[in-house]
């Protein structure tokens, strides 16, 4: 029987709310090196020209839609980076394709399967920690969402006793690296990350099991991979709110990181991709080198608390242009781009001065400060250009730095979505704030590149 993340329950019968995460398209690939997700995005010359001649994309959750979405899907050798490519994409078994939910957190999501019996999971996915942890055997968790009266999403929980291939990661294991929180008669290795968002952690021990992998020349032939990850017993503060709901995905620089297992068992180059459409369709890859005439800036690793940071040199926001001189951490698992000191008051102060709209008195009901009056929900507003210039010379476009709120009954404004901070820059990458395609090498020293791509899509990359 074929498992799935969730379950889906209506008491009307129908499959409404979240009936896009329905029409993921599923595919599978084939290539030595390359483990890859394909982006869809609805206004792709690709679709354009499988689509009825009036160029108009089916409706979301349609049968036409899947339609067109699988049939990209199955198109071999296309690429987002637009050059030519070796090695066939390798994809996880349930699909490519990654989205962005602001349900659950305003973060990017992929499926993955995990164990035998594979069981599906909906996991966020995160360049700015290195651990991949799913809810196991949880008593602190998030196990079902409810949305309206009467609909309620169920998540899979992982769990070793359903589970063939699974295993306990011991104490004296050379993967437990906390081997000094072994206490008493326990012999499995503890595990605890606490992240950025208030008082919001992942607690419990580290397993061993199998996350399943295909190829799309033979989506039979399935590559699984054993990899490192937490069975998470305890979820604290975001994760109990909808962020993360169903697990973890760790992307980081750290050898515990699924990019990092992947290369060390010379399944994959040390690498990976992480590519953003303006609807909120995406795609990851592992093992994606990307292209050679991408702009490069230096990736700077903190050794204490390694993270990709890029120092950036100068802000410009419509006619203003600021030079600057501050580092700030990429992070995928971040909702919102948070500034502190000069960063904030260069695109901040120029942003206010330029915009049209009447200032919104949000207070403190939302974290933004820069917020404004919409006359309607419906209609346009223009806002300034914003540029960031990375160190290098490497300068990228900003395609909507803005966040659109309502608030009561036909009432909406728009707002700057930059969080004020008082110690720390973090840049989001998703397709809010960075659209961009960055690859990170992995060699002596590290450097980073990006170049636009077609229709306002973008990744993030990192590799040797």
């Amino acid at each position: 029987m074929r498992s799935c993340f969730f379950s889906f329950s209506d008491c009307m019968g129908g499959f409404v709310v979240l009936a896009f995460i329905l029409s993921w398209a599923l595919q599978s690939c084939h290539g030595s090196s390359v483990f890859g997700f394909d982006i869809h995005h609805r206004f792709s010359d690709r679709i354009r020209a499988i689509m009825p001649l009036d160029g108009r994309m089916p409706e979301k959750g349609t049968a036409d839609y899947v339609s067109v979405m699988a049939y990209r899907d199955r198109i071999h050798g296309r690429r987002l980076t637009g050059g030519s490519v070796d090695q066939t994409p390798l994809t996880f078994v349930k699909g490519n394709s990654t989205y962005w939910l602001s349900t659950f957190g305003f973060l990017y999501y992929g499926t993955i399967t995990v164990g035998k019996p594979g069981l599906d999971f909906l996991v966020a996915l995160d360049t700015g920690s290195s651990l991949f942890w799913l809810p196991c055997d949880c008593h602190s968790c998030l196990k079902a969402v409810k949305f309206g009266s009467c609909q309620v999403l169920n998540f899979n929980i992982y769990s070793l006793n359903t589970s063939s291939t699974g295993t306990k990661v011991h104490c004296n294991s050379t993967l437990c690296q906390h081997s000094e929180g072994c206490s008493g008669t326990a012999t499995e290795c503890p595990y605890q990350v606490q992240y950025l968002s208030a008082n919001t952690s992942s607690s419990g021990y580290l397993v061993e099991d199998l996350l399943q992998l295909t190829t799309d020349v033979n989506p039979s032939k399935h590559v699984d991979v054993n990899i490192t990850l937490g069975c998470g017993e305890v979820e604290t503060g975001s994760f109990l709110d909808g962020g993360a709901p169903n697990g973890l995905l760790g992307l980081g620089i750290n050898d515990i990181s699924v990019p990092s297992i992947l290369a060390s068992q010379n399944i994959t180059a040390n690498s990976f991709s992480m590519c953003f459409g303006p609807d909120g369709r995406g795609r990851i890859s592992f093992g994606d080198k990307g292209s050679s005439d991408q702009d490069e800036t230096p990736i700077n690793v903190r050794h204490l608390n390694p993270t990709y940071n890029i120092n950036m040199t100068q802000i410009r926001v419509g006619t203003n242009v600021t030079d600057v001189n501050f580092t700030a951490i990429m992070d995928s698992g971040t909702s919102f781009t948070i500034l502190s000191g000069a960063a904030y008051t260069a695109i901040t102060e120029s942003f206010n001065s330029q915009v049209k709209e009447k200032t919104y008195a949000a207070g403190s009901q939302l974290a933004f400060e820069y917020c404004y009056d919409l006359s309607s929900c419906e209609g346009d507003f223009e806002i300034p250009t914003v540029f960031l210039t990375m160190n290098g010379g490497a300068q990228f476009y900003v395609t909507n730095p803005t966040l659109l709120v309502t608030s009561g009954t036909n009432k909406c404004m728009y707002c700057l979505a930059v969080v004020k901070s008082n110690d720390v820059n973090i840049i989001a990458v998703d397709d809010k704030m960075i659209n961009f395609y960055m690859k990170i090498l992995t060699l002596n020293s590290m450097m980073g590149g990006a170049k636009p791509l077609s229709g306002g899509t973008g990744s993030f990359f990192r590799h040797n």
